[in-house]
């Protein structure tokens, strides 16, 4: 049931961030959340359980380390479908100019209009700020007014749905799979 409402939350946190445009430090706090703290809970509450088990005879059960990385990519690419939804709501095609360019190990545009209006946030590498981009170029680029999703130079993204379906389907089954396996060994070490 933990992964369930692990992966679940995890992925709506996740997607809300951008379709709803939360307070900075509100949405700040959701990812963290999505991407770090339901994670987590979905191994952490099998395992810290309250047991009459002594801990040296207690054991962990392998599958509950994959809902953690599981949960870890619904929130990320949450995010990124989250995106893709507010920029389908409230998103503006507009000429950008390229003001700087960081390459430090992925790239990052830093975006304004034309009419000098900047575009946050920044362009990364993923959504158009390729290696042949340079500051001044101009680029054609769907963005969000209000700064809250990332901007992208595709017309058309491509949809996660199948990928999101997936990774959502191995945190449960392998979160209540490793809950169930954990569970019978706990019967096995406590005394009737």
């Amino acid at each position: 049931m933990c992964s369930l409402v692990c992966a679940g939350g995890s992925l709506g946190l996740a997607w809300l961030g951008p379709v709803v445009p939360l307070w900075s430090p509100v949405r700040g706090a959701a990812l963290l959340l999505a991407w770090l703290v339901l994670p987590l809970a979905s191994v952490l509450v099998p395992l810290l359980v309250l047991r009459r088990v002594p801990r040296r005879q207690r054991k962990v059960a392998w599958q509950l380390v994959i809902p953690v990385v599981a949960g870890v990519a619904l929130g990320v690419f949450g995010n990124g479908a989250g995106d893709q939804v507010a920029l389908a709501e409230r998103g503006e095609w507009a000429d950008a100019v390229v003001v700087r360019k960081d390459d430090v190990k992925t790239n990052h545009c830093e975006l304004r209009r034309v009419g000098g209006r900047a575009i946050s946030p920044s362009l990364s590498e993923g959504d158009g700020c390729s290696d042949w981009v340079e500051a001044g170029d101009k680029l054609r680029v769907r963005y969000d007014p209000a700064g809250v999703a990332g901007p992208t130079t595709d017309a058309e993204r491509s949809s996660n749905a199948g990928l999101l379906a997936v990774l959502f389907g191995l945190a449960v089954v392998m979160g209540t799979w490793g809950g169930v396996r954990q569970s019978r060994w706990d019967k096995e070490y406590v005394p009737a």
